[in-house]
């Protein structure tokens, strides 16, 4: 194989496994611009994958396992919005429980399930799959990578020009006043998590029914504090987000294809090495003091 069927190679890994952190990346930066620190990104992406894979299993449609997965996700945001925006639990509290009990459920429903394999259908772009190094990579996928074309500028758009997206960053900066001027802070917050909820779903999902084809216990393996990390360490810039979890999917794909390519490194590092290798690009283009101003701060109308 030719340097440049490796390079290909890497790349094509390494958008595959980009791709369900870019979904998850897109709801959590428009979560957190609300005020909200979404810290049960994690049970969202794995109760999806494995909600995915059920549903697909009992239907014999990946499609609609993914759908599934995406309202597994709005499901555990609704829980999760109730809970911190309605009965006032400590959100990061609300978030590390969730995590721990999807982790938990789906660890012990593994464990007496068995599940018919299926995988979303896979797209081939003519002409532009030709294209040498890039076109394999970019434009032969499972097609819910499209999808990221409409997300990713959707979601700046809700954030950065609409009316909705101007009073969610109102929220997230000052919510005494934003109250004031007859915003709903809470619900504003609420339907952010459901945003959320419904792009970390699909990105576990897609883990799942598009690149795996099957559910393995903790399969998302902190992708999604991984994804928190990376809104943080972009600045809660979108861009500077997405070009995070790009890194780490490199970095993960670099794991997979060392051994490949005939090189052995201690296992033990292999696998801290794209966390480690993620982080550190990412702190390089940190910027400081661009946290929205009430991030994790609950709201009580009245409050100072």
């Amino acid at each position: 194989m030719s340097a440049a069927d490796d390079i290909s190679t890497i790349l094509s890994s390494g958008i595959r496994l980009t791709v369900p952190l870019a979904f998850a990346a897109c709801g959590e930066y428009l979560a957190e611009r609300a005020g909200t620190m979404n810290i049960s990104l994690e049970a969202m992406m794995l109760g999806a994958a494995f909600g995915s894979v059920a549903t697909a299993s009992a239907t014999g449609s990946a499609t609609t396992g993914l759908v599934a997965g995406v309202l597994i996700g709005l499901l555990i945001g609704f829980v999760h919005g109730n809970l911190a925006h309605r009965l006032e639990v400590n959100t990061f509290v609300v978030g590390l429980v969730l995590n721990a009990l999807v982790l938990g459920l789906t660890s012990f429903l593994i464990t007496i399930s068995s599940f018919d394999s299926h995988q979303v259908s896979q797209v081939s772009v003519p002409w532009l799959r030709d294209i040498p190094l890039i076109g394999h990579p970019l434009f032969v996928e499972r097609w819910p990578v499209y999808l990221l074309i409409l997300v990713i500028p959707l979601t700046w758009w809700l954030v950065e020009r609409s009316r909705w997206g101007l009073e969610l960053r109102a929220v997230g900066e000052q919510p005494q006043a934003a109250d004031v001027t007859g915003i709903h802070v809470n619900l504003r917050r609420r339907q952010a998590l459901l945003w959320c909820g419904a792009l970390a779903g699909l990105g576990g999902a897609y883990l799942a029914v598009g690149e795996v084809g099957s559910f393995n216990q903790n399969m998302t393996a902190g992708r999604g504090y991984i994804v928190i990390a990376a809104v943080i360490f972009g600045a809660w810039r979108l861009g500077r987000t997405l070009l995070g979890c790009v890194l780490f999917g490199l970095a993960d794909a670099m794991r997979l294809a060392l051994p490949a390519l005939g090189l052995t490194l201690n296992s033990q590092l292999l696998v801290v090495a794209p966390y480690l290798l993620a982080l550190l690009a990412m702190l390089v283009f940190a910027t400081r003091n661009r946290e929205p101003k009430a991030l994790g701060q609950p709201f009580v109308r009245g409050s100072t």
